[in-house]
């Protein structure tokens, strides 16, 4: 029922070792924690006067936390206020696990938790803490080159706590602003040249701040400016380093109307130029070439990978980290995505496996920058809800597909960011990146636990590239897109992609981007009147394949699709057969799916198959159309006015309203066809 606008993506947190927040660690219930809670004896050690008992209790805590079960009996215990201190210990040692901790238990309980500690008041040690971390940053001695910098460590670990509460908590980032810690912040991103793990900490922090956060713009000054522009126009080479730099190049976004005017054009054109270099990077050449040095160093070292103990590495967690749940939707029906990244968390003895995870997650951030770039612009989030709500006495029985006619033409995106990113080829290289991952890089990653977990990265680069591909189609022309034999090229792939094996792939995820991405390119096709390459039995037998998907954004897909390939059809000759499988799929959909949403988007494409033309109005006939809409009808009303308040968003009540309203128009049209 109109064109959703791609959304904004978020992730949820990991905790210290890597772990997604409900993940229990098989070691832990080796060491039989079982149902007893250790808070209160743990909590008690925090008041020693041992410097090694404090940190001893700290990190217990650090670990026990990982198994959300326990959580509640530390809150239970006013664990927040009796942590929050301890990020100001005299001991550094005791600093750095208290914050370990505090960000475990933000990591593992979620938002909820993550509003209890701003509640208890963790912003202001943690403000404490960071500020004295940046001032010992030049003061603080190394004794040896292979040593880590302690005070930078605590640094790391402090800036990963604030990112994890300012990406759940509001009133985090609004302390955040208010406290100044933008220019700290930046002072841990200037540590890239020798600590690019805090770095790229910093970066994913501002990042997140950065984002729809207009009262810290007044904050962006000519020093965090330069400071990021520094970082997107280094030169190490390193896979972390093209994470640093993708994410500096979507702070650099986000804060893109701070910007000096004189330089806008340029900045964008590198911040585009960042993620197109970042994408040209072949994963999966790149992939075994890392596992092929890591048994090497191994067998130089005289150390076997197999001895690497579960400890170093969190590898069934870690296997397991890309079961995500399904994409939330929040109040303005905008679906936001969950997002993993552990790359600052694996082991150094693991450098190569770091590489890899960074690459991944560099080029999942490039392909969600991009998207935001196309959809930042977008004139509205409900486009077609609002041409709905034209005056009805306009509208007859060839307008009744007006809305829908409106989707096919390109959204507003500004003239700078499209020539930025036709200029270094993103769309072709984001169809590129659609591709199933290498067979290879699967091959090489699926024997060995720790690096099994990167078949799922890269799975989530291939949707993330096909939102963006879905982004792309929805704000370009067919000009811009590389012409008509590019967009049937594409629409070839991405056949391949959905039918290329023996049964539709059912990922709801994969299954959620391809038939968006499919959705626009059919859209666009079809404005331009362009030969399709998918088969109506294709797109039938993936309408079933949907039907049967929880997500309900897959379902409204399919039923669009068909909606589009029936519209088509309906000016061709010889098609009423066809139409007829389409219109019986679509009224079993309008009838007997579970969700509102869904219904009146299976009307919605009703409307357009059979509102003109021979060979619809002959399929009418033949599927008896008008009785079912007839019978059809005041369920629909009873299930608007039963189910709509409170289950569903305003906007999305405006469309059912509007499908309402169409529906009786759509009856009086086809009983004046049966009596010509």
């Amino acid at each position: 029922m109109g064109k959703s606008k791609t959304t904004k993506f978020k992730r949820p947190q990991f905790n210290a070792e890597g772990l997604p927040v409900n993940a229990v660690k098989d070691e832990d219930e080796d060491e039989n924690y079982g149902e007893s809670c250790p808070a209160a004896e743990l909590l008690e050690k925090l008041q020693s006067p041992s410097a090694d008992v404090r940190e001893f209790a700290c990190a217990s805590i650090s670990r026990v936390v990982q198994q959300s079960h326990t959580i509640p009996g530390f809150l239970q215990r006013d664990a927040v206020r009796r942590l929050g201190p301890m990020l100001l210990d005299s001991s550094v040692a005791v600093r750095e696990t208290a914050t370990g901790a505090l960000r475990n238990l933000s990591a593992c309980g979620g938002q909820e938790v993550c509003e209890d500690m701003v509640k208890h008041d963790v912003m202001t040690p943690l403000t404490v803490l960071l500020r004295e971390c940046c001032s010992g940053f030049e003061i603080s001695v190394v004794p040896m080159e292979d040593k880590r910098n302690p005070v930078e460590h605590v640094a790391n670990e402090a800036v990963n706590l604030l990112w994890n509460l300012c990406e759940s908590n509001t009133q985090a980032v609004s302390i955040f602003n208010k406290a100044g810690l933008l220019d700290v912040v930046v002072q841990c991103l200037e540590k890239y040249p020798h600590n690019v793990e805090l770095a790229i900490s910093a970066a994913h922090c501002l990042h997140t701040v950065t984002e729809d956060n207009p009262e810290l713009l007044c904050s962006i000054n000519t020093t965090v400016l330069g400071a990021l522009e520094n970082v997107l126009l280094s030169s190490q080479e390193s896979m972390a380093h093209t994470l640093l730099r993708a994410l500096t190049a979507g702070i650099l976004w986000n804060i893109k109307s701070s910007l000096p005017a004189a330089h806008q054009a340029q900045i964008l054109n590198t911040v585009v130029a960042t993620l197109s270099q970042c994408l040209d990077i072949d994963a999966g050449a790149i992939i075994p070439r890392l596992r092929q040095a890591e048994e090497d160093r191994y067998l130089n070292t005289g150390a076997g990978v197999e001895n690497e103990t579960s400890k170093d590495f969190p590898v069934d967690e870690m296997g397991e980290e890309g079961e995500e749940p399904n994409p939330k939707i929040n109040g303005n029906s905008k679906a936001v995505n969950i997002d993993y990244d552990v790359s600052d968390l694996l082991p150094r003895v693991r450098e190569e496996l770091r590489e890899a995870t960074a690459l991944l997650t560099a080029q999942q951030t490039s392909l969600e920058i991009i998207v935001n770039m196309c959809c930042s612009d977008d004139p509205s989030d409900d486009e077609w809800e609002e041409s709905s709500s034209s005056d009805e006495s306009e509208l007859g029985p060839d307008s009744l597909c007006d809305g829908v006619s409106s989707l096919m033409s390109p959204l507003c995106l500004s003239a700078e960011v499209h020539g930025a990113l036709i200029t270094h080829c993103i769309p072709q290289k984001v169809i590129k990146k659609t591709e199933f991952p290498s067979p290879e890089a699967i091959k090489i990653c699926h024997p060995n636990p720790a690096w099994k977990c990167l078949i799922k990265r890269l799975e989530r680069v291939q949707t993330r590239a096909l939102t963006c591909l879905h982004s792309i189609l929805s704000t370009m022309d067919v000009e811009s897109l590389g012409g008509v034999t590019a967009l049937q090229e594409a629409a070839l792939h991405l056949s391949s992609l959905v039918f290329g094996e023996s049964e539709i792939p059912n990922d709801a995820e994969f299954l959620e981007a391809v038939t968006s991405a499919l959705r626009s390119l059919l859209q666009t096709i079809a404005s331009k009147n362009i030969p399709q390459c998918m088969t109506p039995q294709q797109l039938l037998s993936l309408s079933e394949a949907a039907s049967r998907c929880d997500v309900v954004s897959v379902r409204v897909n399919a039923v669009a699709i068909l909606g589009i390939t029936g519209s088509i059809l309906a000016r061709e000759k010889d098609t009423a057969e066809t139409i007829q499988l389409i219109g019986n799929a679509l009224l079993q959909i309008a009838s007997k799916d579970t969700d509102l949403v869904v219904n009146g988007e299976a009307l919605d494409a009703l409307f357009d198959v059979f509102a003109d033309g021979d060979e619809a109005e002959m399929a009418a006939k033949n599927i008896q159309l008008l009785p079912a809409l007839k019978a059809l009808q005041p369920v629909f009303k009873a299930k608007i006015r039963k189910e709509g308040r409170g289950k569903y968003a305003p906007q999305q009540l405006c469309v059912l309203d509007n499908v309402k309203t169409n529906l009786r128009r759509f009856i009086s049209y086809l009983e004046k066809v049966v009596k010509k």
